[in-house]
């Protein structure tokens, strides 16, 4: 099984050009509270079982978390669960910010 990723500047291109995606935070809520990509929704990565049937099937959802590699495994974990829209953020916000990209805090 290969997960499916986006690059930080492909992902950036996507929101400028208001593409309808559900970008999802799985990260905890200590991280949110340091800041979080626009646009985003936060679903701390335990809960993502528990809501997998609120997950639209219509439209991209990007995950993403500090580095990629939890949203990595989510992806995969959606994937075995025949969610196949699912899309890892390729470095995480890490790679988001070493870009310059804005974060923003709530």
């Amino acid at each position: 099984m290969q997960v499916k990723e986006i690059g930080s500047s492909a992902l950036k291109k996507r929101l400028d050009a208001g593409e309808d995606i559900i970008l999802l935070d799985i990260r905890s809520d200590a991280e949110v509270r340091q800041g979080i990509l626009p646009k985003a929704e936060h679903m701390a990565m335990h809960l993502i079982p528990l809501k997998l049937q609120d997950l639209p099937r219509d439209k991209d959802i990007i995950l993403y978390c500090r580095s990629g590699a939890r949203s990595y495994h989510a992806c995969a974990f959606l994937e075995q669960q025949g969610v196949d829209n699912a899309y890892n953020l390729r470095g995480g916000i890490i790679d988001w910010a070493r870009n310059g990209y804005e974060i923003v805090t709530r």
